[in-house]
């Protein structure tokens, strides 16, 4: 019962034209979404099975990062089915064993109709269709277009086509309130949410020499737990030149190396501050970690982490570095671009408020997570349901042929493959039998694997027509992990919780 109250509720919002779900926090937060593993997270169940759905829903958005809310979909149908199947006196077992083979059939079938895409960095237009596609169900669907440009572009940007290697960790996704959807852009470098350490510091700076550093502007510290007492004037007077002299040697030594710009892990204090502007050394301060370690990749720099350490060599360059403010509120952020060697970019997200924002960013994620894909694996299977009707035809045929109980299995999980295509049209306004029942009549007559639901009313059933595809290694996954999750559910006959006793 708790699968399927979890698979009911997240059908509603499969496809273009499905439905947004709000979610409100344990504190009052709310969250609008229609992005299946963001539902799953929300929703917080309490009984076993549902928290396996959540698993489920975590495993494919990690893994394949798009088509979370269909492999819960397939594994409450598949559990629906299965139901009906344990009432005829069918074992578990026996259910689960038809069900794996059911999957393996199903996967093989898709392999064999899956088209090979061809792109390159100077031809990305199938790449920008088909993460259009996956944009194309997110409350953000009308700006799909240049969101999807914007993925691609940052995709291509880090990955290395030759090993078909995409490195995640030169992505950054950064999200400020304010202006609209459309204002969200790629940059070419690196963008960290500070300003520099003083307001009279200069607010650009060309051809910038960085240092990075790990380690604090400030006077060393007795490393023992001995503590210094000051009883007189003078040896205030002293204490106070060794730290000025101190710090006028820390910056002589970050002038030395030839950097003309301090980036800088921790903070410093006023007079440090002050002395940095004296001598005309701009500088960050309290920059994150993984920030540090994103602005010396870009920049092709080192990490210091002593003064002493600091050379030119360890220097990282980039060819500009400039603060930018926004709107009324003050707001300032640091733009690091023209970094020579650098693959790391940084997409900015805009929008009119938190949750715009928020879900903007989590349909980003997705789209990147599709080009990703697709750089690993190029091989595509049409959307609008027309894989799940193919599969779903191919196992049906297979089930005659099947001895033993298995085949009631086999035709169990054709059923089960075309909920997604009933959920794609119920979502759109059609009549959801009429509208499968006819497209699954027209791939058997025709033999066209491409022939799908026509959410967008277009008047076409082609797939390929509509540009509606999706990564073969995303739908492959959905079935097997669907089957995998529904075949340990199917094997579990008790649940015991802490302190119950027996009866």
């Amino acid at each position: 019962m708790a699968a399927k109250n979890v698979y009911n509720t997240l059908r509603t919002s499969l496809g273009p034209k499905g439905l947004d779900k709000v979610l409100v926090g344990p504190d009052g937060d709310v969250t609008i979404t229609n992005d299946g593993a963001t539902i799953m997270q929300e929703m917080r169940p309490s009984h076993e099975i549902a928290k396996l759905m959540v698993e489920l829903a975590k495993s494919q958005d990690d893994e394949i990062g798009d088509g979370t809310t269909s492999v819960v979909v397939l594994a409450g149908a598949l559990l629906e089915q299965a139901e009906s199947l344990l009432d005829k006196g069918i074992h578990p077992i026996r259910i689960a064993d038809g069900y794996e083979m059911a999957a393996a059939l199903a996967v093989k079938h898709l392999e064999s109709i899956a088209e090979s895409l061809t792109f390159s960095k100077d031809n990305v237009g199938a790449l920008t269709d088909i993460a259009s596609t996956t944009l194309g169900s997110k409350v953000v669907n009308r700006y799909r277009k240049e969101l999807a440009k914007i993925a691609v572009e940052a995709v291509l940007s880090v990955a290395d086509l030759e090993h078909r290697d995409v490195d995640f960790e030169l992505i950054k996704i950064v999200t400020k309130v304010g202006a609209q959807l459309e204002d969200t852009m790629l940059i070419k470098g690196v963008l960290v949410d500070k300003d520099m350490s003083h307001p009279q510091m200069p607010k650009e700076i060309k051809d910038a020499h960085i240092a990075i550093l790990t380690c604090p502007f400030e006077p060393p510290k007795p490393k023992t737990k001995h503590k210094l007492d000051v009883t007189t004037v003078e040896e205030y007077q002293k204490l106070r030149e060794y730290e000025k002299q101190k710090f006028e040697q820390m910056v002589q030594q970050v002038k030395d190396a030839g950097a003309n710009l301090v980036i800088c892990q921790w903070g410093f204090d006023d007079e440090a501050n002050h002395l940095l502007l004296q001598r005309e050394l701009p500088a960050v301060r309290w920059v994150g970690g993984p920030e540090i370690e994103l602005i010396a990749i870009a920049t092709g720099g080192r990490i210091v982490p002593r003064f002493e350490e600091l050379s030119k060599a360890k220097l990282g360059f980039a060819g500009s570095v400039k603060e930018i403010s926004f709107g009324t509120a003050r707001d300032r952020m640091l733009v690091i671009e023209g970094c020579p060697s650098s693959r790391a970019v940084t997409v900015f997200i805009r929008g009119g408020n938190k949750m715009i924002v928020d879900e903007a960013k989590r349909s980003i994620h997705d789209a990147i997570c599709v080009v990703r894909n697709l750089v690993k694996d190029p091989r595509v299977v049409y959307g609008g349901g027309a894989a799940d009707i193919s599969c779903a035809n191919v196992v049906a045929e297979a089930a005659d042929k099947v001895p033993g109980l298995e085949q009631y299995s086999y035709r169990a999980f054709a059923d089960a493959l075309e909920v997604i295509p009933l959920a794609l049209a119920e979502n759109s306004g059609l009549n959801p039998i009429e509208a499968v029942s006819e497209v699954k009549a027209r791939q058997i007559k025709e033999k066209n694997p491409r022939l799908g639901v026509d959410c967008m009313h277009k008047g076409t059933n082609d797939m390929k027509e509509q540009c509606v595809v999706e990564a073969l290694i995303g739908k492959r996954q959905q079935i097997l992990l669907a089957t995998q999750l529904v075949r340990m559910i199917l094997k579990i006959d008790d649940v015991r919780l802490p302190g119950e006793k027996e009866d």
